[in-house]
């Protein structure tokens, strides 16, 4: 049983509230009121069937709301239903927005720029899959859930820019984020594909940590590895705008290298990978990382199971039906057997 309406619910409210108000009324003395000679000697008489049933109207009223609400929640049960099997996965984008990113190694562009580039022509390939997107510096942000309107997606990855987020370099977050958004899926049907040039200096849990949790839920991580080539610059400019703050960066002279990635930090990018049951690659210019991420769009796709209901039951009528009875009848008291005056 299901209700199509949950909120008409929050009308519940009106039913202790009624019975509040309206219990009590029976114990006031009238406004206006005709003065008897004391009839104290009859306190102990039993009392009469009527004035025991004078609660009745309050009860049958507070029945009838209760009921009434119940149905404007509309419950419904599936009616035809039909089990659906689809090919498909669930890919979540962890893509790295910090300072370094900046580097101009992949010509004509910097790295971010080259990301967005080849991620959106993956994007734009996906057919039956689902893709969300996570953006990361020194702490993640989910920029967009899993979907399968690719077009909003790729709306929402041309927005992103350095500067978004605080600088540093916050893998196992980022990757326990993207996690979050694949665990309540089938087993197996999900991949993470993180794209960062540097090591993990900030944030928790620890990338290999995350990589145990993915391997335990059935993600697999891909990562890839933006490594700059010698002799790459980065930009001029010290200050990157974002969300109406500006964070200010390291200023390379030009000239100046950026930062590599280093033995160390990529063997810690090998063991995420592999812990998890994906692989790591390196990209060193945008050529590499489109062939990468072509390699990558092979990962088999799983076989995923879904209900689908064609047509549902309204039941709103079975409270419908004995709300309207109840009220018909307290209102049928109130002015013929349990009429009282005033």
């Amino acid at each position: 049983m299901r209700f199509a309406d949950p909120w008409a619910f929050m009308l519940l409210a009106l039913v202790p509230a009624y019975l509040w108000f309206a219990w009590p009324r029976r114990r006031r003395p009238p406004a206006a009121a005709l003065s008897l000679p004391a009839l104290t000697l009859l306190d102990s008489a039993p009392r009469s069937r009527r004035v025991r049933a004078l609660w009745w109207p309050v009860a049958l009223r507070a029945l009838g709301l209760l009921a009434l609400v119940i149905a404007l929640a509309r419950p419904r049960s599936p009616g035809d239903v039909r089990d659906v099997s689809t090919k498909g996965r669930n890919i979540v984008i962890a893509l790295d927005i910090s300072s370094s990113m900046k580097a101009l190694d992949f010509a004509p562009d910097n790295r971010i720029t080259a990301a967005k580039h080849v991620l959106t022509r993956f994007i734009d390939e996906r057919r039956g899959d689902f893709m969300g997107l996570v953006i990361f510096a020194s702490r993640p942000f989910t920029q967009a859930p899993l979907t399968d309107d690719h077009a909003v997606l790729t709306e929402l990855l041309n927005r992103v820019d350095i500067g978004l987020l605080p600088d540093g370099t916050a893998i196992g977050t980022a990757l326990a984020m993207a996690e979050n958004h694949l665990k309540d899926l089938p087993r197996n049907s999900g991949v993470i594909v993180l794209l960062t040039d540097g090591g993990n200096n900030t944030g928790a849990p620890d990338p290999l940590v995350a990589a145990r949790i993915a391997r335990a839920i059935g993600v697999r991580i891909y990562v890839i590895g933006m490594s700059a080539r010698p002799g790459s610059r980065l930009p001029s400019d010290a200050w990157v705008r974002g969300m109406g703050q500006q964070y200010q960066q390291r200023e390379l002279a030009y000239g100046e290298e950026p930062a590599v990635l280093s033995a160390r930090d990529e063997q810690l990018l090998r063991s995420v990978a592999a812990t998890s049951g994906g692989t790591y690659y390196r990209a060193t210019d945008e050529r590499a990382l489109v062939d990468i991420v072509r390699e990558i769009d092979h990962v088999e796709k799983t076989t995923l199971e879904e209900r689908e209901v064609l047509t549902w039951n309204e039941h709103a009528g079975w409270f419908l039906a004995p709300a309207l009875l109840l009220l018909s009848l307290e209102l049928v008291l109130r002015t013929t057997w349990l009429r009282t005056v005033p």
